[in-house]
């Protein structure tokens, strides 16, 4: 295993970034947090947007120039496409590849859409990537309690000579250099980020939740004992994990947890499991997943549309907003307003 290096602020040239123009294009979650956190870091911001729009109205709301795509990369030094991966390559190819100059810094905050070459960029034009490990809301939250996101860097292509610099003066920009900043490639970001999506944090963590759930729910338990005892306390187990790794976690819990953890868990995780892992990352090496996702965004997005509806409408959701609804634990402070950012 090779050596780690982590990059700090202390480390980075944090002026660099300050002396170039940043377009974002796009004012989602991760439009959002960059780029009030490069704006609060003394950067030269502009939002390329969609005239009339609703992110064009939120974006005003906090003092940004805003102009079309078009306008934004004729003026701009860097690009940063923060728009959904789903849209980027229509977008790249009828908005802002016409208006690419040599010498620009093309970037990205994930790697799909070089990687898989759905955007192909001019040899001329450095090709980069911040990609913070978190929500753009977070990275938001996070800089203004005067931390941050660890976040990869990545360079692609760099006929300037200079994209690693610029990458991390911009990770610092945002946040990143308080915590932690870590070199990459577009591949490994890519594949790795998908697979930990799919097979953990999202996809592996939800159906194992909603499993839980059913099953304790299907036996004859009160779904309220269900939700608090497979849902609510991930969130608390999670926060030790993050900290110290999964021997934090088990310092903390009772030993009777501990040893249920150890002995029973690989029995819900077996060699079933790390088969389906196993087809699930060869699908993401070969292309088949992003091409699948791909052509359902392209065919209207029926099957999406349905799951989201299926899960939206799953007991979990209801018992769940019932008791955050009346529930004092976590109601406060809340990262996401779903008007504003």
């Amino acid at each position: 295993m090779d050596s780690l290096k982590i990059y700090l602020d202390k480390d980075i040239d944090k002026n660099l970034i300050k002396h170039k123009t940043i377009a974002i294009i796009g004012f989602g979650s991760q439009g959002y947090g960059q780029s009030t956190n490069l704006k609060d870091s003394g950067c030269d911001v502009i939002l390329g947007l969609r005239t009339g729009g609703n992110s064009e109205k939120k974006a005003a709301e906090y003092g940004f120039r805003t102009m079309s795509i078009e306008d934004a990369v004729k003026f701009a030094d860097i690009v940063q496409i923060l728009i959904p991966d789903e849209i980027q390559a229509k977008v790249y190819e009828e908005q802002i590849r016409p208006n690419l100059r040599a010498g620009q810094y093309l970037m990205f905050s994930h790697g799909f859409n070089i990687h898989y070459k759905k955007i192909v960029a001019p040899d001329e034009v450095n090709v980069i990537m911040v990609a913070p490990k978190g929500p753009g809301h977070t990275v938001r939250s996070e800089y203004l309690e005067g931390r941050g996101v660890p976040s990869l860097i990545a360079v692609y292509q760099d006929p300037s000579g200079d994209s690693k610099e610029v990458a991390l003066s911009y990770a610092s920009a945002i946040g990143a250099g308080r915590a932690g900043i870590i070199e990459t490639t577009f591949k490994e970001e890519t594949e790795t980020d998908l697979f930990g999506e799919q097979a953990v944090i999202c996809g592996g963590v939800s159906a194992l939740i909603k499993a839980g759930f059913e099953t304790l729910v299907d036996a004859g338990y009160s779904p309220y004992m269900a939700y608090f005892e497979v849902l609510h306390e991930m969130k608390l187990l999670v926060d030790l994990i993050n900290q110290g790794g999964l021997a934090d976690m088990r310092y903390s819990i009772s030993n009777t947890a501990e040893y249920g953890d150890m002995t029973r868990g690989p029995r819900v995780i077996g060699e079933q499991s790390r088969h389906a892992m196993k087809e699930l990352l060869a699908d993401i090496q070969s292309g088949a997943f992003a091409n699948e996702f791909l052509n359902e965004m392209e065919s209207g997005c029926h099957k999406f549309n349905e799951l989201r509806k299926e899960n939206a409408e799953h007991l979990i959701e209801k018992v769940g907003e019932e008791i955050r609804s009346s529930f004092v634990w976590g109601n406060k402070n809340k990262i996401i307003d779903k008007n504003r950012n």
